[in-house]
């Protein structure tokens, strides 16, 4: 067996597992900003339903 194909061997498993943990790693990190916004924007909804039932309970 020559050198080159007993390191492609070797390496090709090692670089595969750290292409899966890289992809998990980024699909967190996706998800994190995506709760983020997610979280921002219920918060803006929130707001702005207490700001509506202060103005109906003023003219009410």
């Amino acid at each position: 067996m020559s050198a080159t194909l007993y390191l492609t061997t070797i390496c090709l498993p090692l670089v595969t597992l750290l292409a899966i943990f890289g992809m998990r790693y980024y699909a967190q990190i996706q998800q994190a900003k995506a709760k983020l916004v997610s979280d921002a924007a219920l918060a803006a909804i929130e707001s702005r339903l207490a700001a509506i039932e202060k103005i109906l309970k003023d003219v009410g």
